[in-house]
């Protein structure tokens, strides 16, 4: 094998757009700013010169005497404005809460900042203060217990948590349940004066096109349960996270610091996804506009069933780094895989970091092409986690892949994610 060609090879990732979170804002206060036209030059310029002119005829001077008739008064006539949107958000308004995310107290050298010096944490008598905030939204009262979903970057790192309803009420909160991968997280409260759940909808019943409400509280509680609308610009988005590829809801609706964890819902009040993140600027630092991303309902509420049992996501695996075959040029996906031409799309193999994997065990190797898992076809790299995740630890699954040109099928124990 051509050694240039193999490090060409494995140098194939796409570039992709890197998304931003819409991370719970920062406790700083924002300034707002008046914008005033004017016209510049003291007068109106005709040819190059300023027109000014003493003679004024008396039909054109400015009347003197009493102003008394220039009082002003509001209209009788009143306008009934009453629209679903409306309806909708009055329905899941109160159910929507604002999280704020308490730290120890901490200080930084100048070289802490960058890395060079580890910082030095205050006491452990220290007060805790607000890190940052986002959003969240009550689904269920259970005798006392409120439970609240939101993201898990936004209860990341808190040394405790507080929950502000939609009333103004301050409540202490636990953390029952977190998950990176998906970025959700599922918090409790005392439900005392908490009266009102949202219910979640059905996020594959979707359009795109239809109108989206986004509920929270961007920049911090002092705008809390702000509403924007937009409509459904895409229902099965993948965006690269930190945690790798997520499939989320793409919407227009603005979705700024602070909504994080807060509903997407639909004109039937119906939350259809959690707020997660928004793309700021694309791979060559262009501004964006418009482009926000909900978890969708369906994959949320079947994560915070797994979190009301068991605390965290435990998902199964093969024990392998894969890419995308469309990635690979179609010279080397001849000379290097040896592939048919049949065979049009597939996850490639780039390594099996454990030789006690599933997929290692079973014989699978660097630069093998895996098609199907029990006859579901690959039809990009991003389906095999989707397929996977469906089954559970422990579950065995056919794998059909291609070696050095021949195709195989083998039968694999799925084991947990490391």
């Amino acid at each position: 094998m051509d050694n240039n060609n193999n490090n060409d090879f494995q140098n194939q990732i796409n570039n992709q757009p890197q998304d931003k979170r819409s991370h719970g804002t920062s406790m700083t206060k924002v300034a707002v700013t008046a914008l005033v036209a004017g016209l510049l030059g003291g007068g109106i310029a005709f040819g190059g010169a300023t027109y000014v002119s003493n003679n004024v005829s008396n039909s054109t001077a400015v009347p003197s005497g009493s102003n008394s008739g220039g009082t002003a008064s509001t209209s009788n006539v009143k306008v009934s404005v009453s629209s679903q949107s409306e309806k909708a958000f009055k329905a899941v308004k109160g159910a929507v809460v604002s999280v704020v995310n308490l730290q120890k107290e901490s200080s930084f050298s100048a070289d802490s900042l960058f890395g060079n010096s580890s910082s030095s944490s205050s006491d452990s008598s220290s007060d805790l203060e607000a890190s940052s905030e986002g959003s969240g939204v009550v689904y269920k009262i259970s005798g006392n217990s409120a439970y609240i979903v939101t993201n898990n970057h936004v209860v990341a790192g808190s040394n405790a948590l507080e929950v502000i309803t939609s009333s103004g009420k301050k409540k202490e909160a636990k953390i029952v349940g977190k998950d990176t991968v998906t970025d959700l997280a599922v918090i409790k409260v005392n439900a005392t004066d908490i009266d009102k759940v949202a219910s979640f909808g059905d996020s594959s019943a979707i359009k795109v096109g239809e109108t989206a409400l986004a509920i929270g509280s961007p920049l911090g509680s002092e705008y809390a349960t702000s509403l924007t609308q937009g409509i459904i610009s895409a229902k099965k988005r993948t965006v690269q996270t930190t945690s790798g590829d997520a499939t989320v809801i793409q919407t227009d609706a603005a979705i700024n610091p602070g909504n994080s964890g807060g509903p997407l819902i639909n004109l039937g009040g119906q939350v259809i996804g959690i707020n997660s993140m928004k793309l700021a600027s694309d791979s060559s630092g262009t501004s964006v506009e418009g482009m926000g991303f909900a978890i969708p309902s369906n994959e949320v509420v079947k994560i915070i069933n797994e979190l009301i049992k068991n605390g965290k996501i435990t998902r199964p695996a093969l024990g392998i780094k894969y890419v995308d075959l469309a990635q690979i040029s179609k010279t080397q996906q001849k000379s290097i895989l040896k592939l048919p031409t049949s065979v049009e799309a597939g996850a490639v193999v780039m390594a099996t970091p454990s030789n006690s994997s599933p997929a290692a065990k079973a014989g699978i190797k660097k630069y093998d092409v895996i098609t199907a898992i029990d006859s579901k076809s690959i039809t990009e790299y991003r389906t095999l986690r989707d397929i996977l995740y469906n089954y559970k630890v422990g579950d065995k699954v056919k794998v059909t892949y291609y070696h050095n040109g021949d195709k195989k099928t083998e039968t694999i124990t799925l084991n947990k994610t490391l």
